[in-house]
């Protein structure tokens, strides 16, 4: 496996496990994955390429990592890991039918890695009928824990909605009175600004209107106009990816942050580079920092560091922490079995790179702290860093049980 951009449309990590599959109800095609002493596979339906290549490549590289860390240490339950791989550009359709040839194929029951939240939601529904097992290392849409949840998927990371509150909480606080938001047409973009919308209305500022852009958007320029029309004190921004980077780039050109503050549910290292000084001072929730201070997290900095010449991004930190949650529960139920693993991962407690985090057995969504981070210059990084300025408890920032909303 190779990170980066050298990665190939499609890609295997080859391995030998067997499994075999049965038929369960009439017409529906059901899996019972054997038990054995091969490698555990891991499939990783991921945008290699398309708007969120570079997102992509953050999970591909840190799997490439935790396969290297596991092998060192003698594997899982004995048994070493491998990750097949394929592209799924980030297209919902896409990624259902390379889960589908990874289960049939590769006898994969075990998914992570999948990048965007529509494609989440897809993958979702088939779980069953694949007896497979998901865990999120990424997904932000708060209906994978809520109104979609299903037995077999569980959310390691951050939720859009946890991003949300977080913000909105450290903002009660701020100046700013009037905020309008802009986000990506999509699941998460949607749940991330509505969430937004009903917090910051709770903490007592005003929400004077929010826009959405498709992903791919190349000339921003409309939106912006929009955005000074509405003339608000705070901008929210539910952006990520090269879209993210578009829009900072762009919003510095009409000196946006000049007059306003800008806010976001995600600040990456991605965006921070290209953007340059337009983004000094943006302040947002982080669903991971580097520079969050814990020592498994100041242990996988370092190791990081002397693998890939660089410092962990967002979803290389999310990434990696899901990773700890699936192996913990993989070594808890001495089995890759799916009935077995979602038992064992119900109630789960982790000490992970973000502190701990708990794998709640109500929805599936694990607690863990909100990040708020902000972009400062700091000595020996050509670029804006993001710098933990304020942590909020997950019992604060973690939504009741199935909701994604805080009412």
């Amino acid at each position: 496996m190779r990170s980066g951009h050298g990665i190939g449309r499609r890609r295997f990590l080859k391995t030998g496990v067997a499994a075999a599959a049965a038929i369960g109800a009439p017409g529906v095609l059901r899996y019972a994955w054997a038990q054995g002493s091969g490698p555990i596979r891991i499939g990783v339906p991921t945008a290699i390429t398309g708007t969120w290549a570079a997102l992509g490549a953050q999970v591909v590289r840190t799997c490439k990592l935790v396969q290297k860390e596991v092998d060192e240490r003698g594997g899982i339950l004995g048994r070493k890991v491998e990750f097949i791989i394929e592209d799924t550009q980030g297209n919902p359709a896409n990624c259902v039918r390379k889960a589908q040839e990874m289960v049939e194929r590769q006898k994969v029951n075990l998914f992570t890695g999948i990048m965007a939240s529509s494609e989440a939601l897809a993958v979702s529904a088939k779980l069953a009928e694949w007896n497979a097992f998901f865990l999120s290392a990424i997904n932000g849409a708060g209906e994978l824990t809520a109104e979609k949840y299903v037995p077999n998927f569980f959310r390691a990371n951050t939720s859009g909605p946890m991003g949300a509150r977080t913000i909105a909480l450290y903002l009660k606080d701020t100046p700013q009175k009037t905020f309008y938001a802009i986000g990506l047409d999509y699941a998460w973009g949607h749940s991330s600004v509505g969430v937004f919308e009903t917090e910051i209305t709770r903490a007592g500022k005003e929400f004077t209107g929010k826009v959405f852009a498709p992903t791919g958007t190349k000339d921003y320029s409309t939106y912006i106009t929009k955005i000074q029309q509405a003339n608000p004190q705070g901008l929210y921004v539910a952006m990520t990816g090269d879209d993210a980077t578009a829009f900072y780039q762009q919003a510095a050109q009409f000196k946006l942050g000049e007059k306003i503050q800008m806010v976001t549910e995600l600040v990456d290292i991605l965006n921070l580079k290209p953007a340059g000084d337009a983004t000094l001072g943006l302040i947002g929730s982080s669903r991971y920092a580097f520079t969050y201070e814990n020592a498994e997290n100041k242990a996988f900095v370092q190791r990081f560091q002397n693998e890939m010449k660089e410092v962990p991004d967002t979803f290389d930190g999310e990434q990696y922490q899901a990773l700890q949650v699936l192996f913990r529960a993989i070594e808890k139920a001495k089995s890759t079995d799916t009935a077995a693993l979602i038992k064992a991962m119900e109630g789960l407690e982790v000490t992970s790179v973000k502190g701990k985090v708990v794998m709640r057995e109500c929805d599936h969504q694990g607690a863990q702290i909100g990040l708020v981070v902000k972009a400062v210059r700091r000595s020996g990084f050509a670029h804006p860093i993001p710098e933990v300025i304020k942590t909020y408890p997950a019992d604060v920032v973690t939504p009741p049980c199935r909701k994604s909303s805080y009412s």
